[in-house]
């Protein structure tokens, strides 16, 4: 029996979203994305070809599990973002710290592909990301992105709750955080030779934030498996927090009883903290986080607390007015 959402404050009704196939005039959405032509095409990126396709990688594996139903509960107001320009403008620090990425980030091998589960559970295990696509609820649902650097899109993400994921794992009462560890290979991301960064990049959220009905894992974008430069082949998706806080292509998935240190936390604790919810009120140490860059076209508009899912998730921090909630 299919799972009944309670239709929340922020939806709208889907026909407000814009097909991915309707969307503005190339040369609007590059001159809003800041790119050229000729920076696309000099990418490999021209249409069709961000895309991981072919072979024996988690795409291939899974292709027919795609497109998945759009559960019309998680709907928003602004339209999508093309893939063109979302599939081009990628933070994917293993892969380089500029937003090029998507060429590079072919390079990583998919398949075979396990994800160990361990920690405070039941019984630990290694399941191969296939296995788990498969027995997962898979469904679709459009979600806002704003990333701290304050440009934002919206994205047709395919997944399954984290709950799912946290009730196949059985973790013991005494868990109280959930920890992600992505890939560790230099041989393949190039970004992964640069020894000044803590590689593998790690994130975690509480026990409490992975139960939230937003809390989604990832498996496939625009109505087909996800493309590498997304995070392929499993990523997290926490749409009311900035954007570093969903972890790419995971590994490793952990419960603890200790808060993990992330990645950008331990690089620079005063810029980027563990709980790192969007507010507009709270500007990043270098720069304000009042307004945000539409990517697909250069609009700038106010940002929301928590990135508009405020009623969704706002009850998660009660208590918590001592922590940085917003870094």
């Amino acid at each position: 029996m299919p799972a009944i959402h309670r239709r929340p404050r922020w939806a709208v009704a889907e026909h407000a979203a814009t097909p991915e196939d309707v969307f503005a005039n190339r040369r609007t959405i590059l001159k809003g994305l800041g790119l050229g032509m000729g920076a696309i095409a000099g990418a490999g990126l021209l249409p069709g070809m961000a895309r991981a396709q072919g072979g024996d990688d988690a795409a291939a594996r899974t292709a027919a599990l795609y497109p998945a139903e759009r559960n019309t509960a998680y709907t928003i107001e602004r339209d999508v973002t093309p893939e063109d320009v979302s599939s081009a403008y990628n933070n994917f620090y293993e892969f380089g710290s500029h937003k090029q990425i998507a060429r590079a980030a072919q390079a990583l091998p998919t398949h075979p592909w396990d994800i160990e589960i361990d920690g405070l559970v039941e019984k630990p295990m290694t399941i191969a990301f296939e296995d788990l696509a498969k027995r997962m609820p898979l469904e679709e649902r459009l979600y806002r992105h704003r990333c701290v650097e304050a440009w934002s899109m919206t994205v047709p993400w395919t997944g399954f709750p984290l709950s799912a994921l946290v009730a196949l794992a059985s973790p013991l009462s005494s868990a109280r955080y959930v920890r992600f560890e992505t890939f560790n290979d230099p041989s393949v991301a190039g970004g992964q030779k640069q020894v000044w960064y803590p590689w593998p990049y790690v994130e975690g959220v509480t026990m409490e934030e992975a139960g939230n009905d937003l809390a989604f894992m990832v498996t496939g974008v625009y109505g087909k498996p996800l493309a590498k430069q997304f995070g392929a082949p499993l990523r997290l998706a926490l749409p009311w927090k900035y954007g570093f806080k969903s972890i790419k292509s995971i590994r490793r998935i952990s419960f603890t009883e200790e808060r993990p240190v992330s990645f950008w936390e331990e690089i620079a604790a005063s810029e980027y903290g563990f709980w790192a919810n969007v507010n507009p009120q709270v500007p990043h140490p270098r720069w304000s986080q009042a307004e945000e860059r539409v990517l697909h076209t250069g609009e700038t508009v106010p940002t929301q607390l928590f990135n508009g899912y405020g009623e969704e998730v706002a009850a998660l921090y009660a208590g918590l007015e001592s922590e940085q909630l917003y870094r």
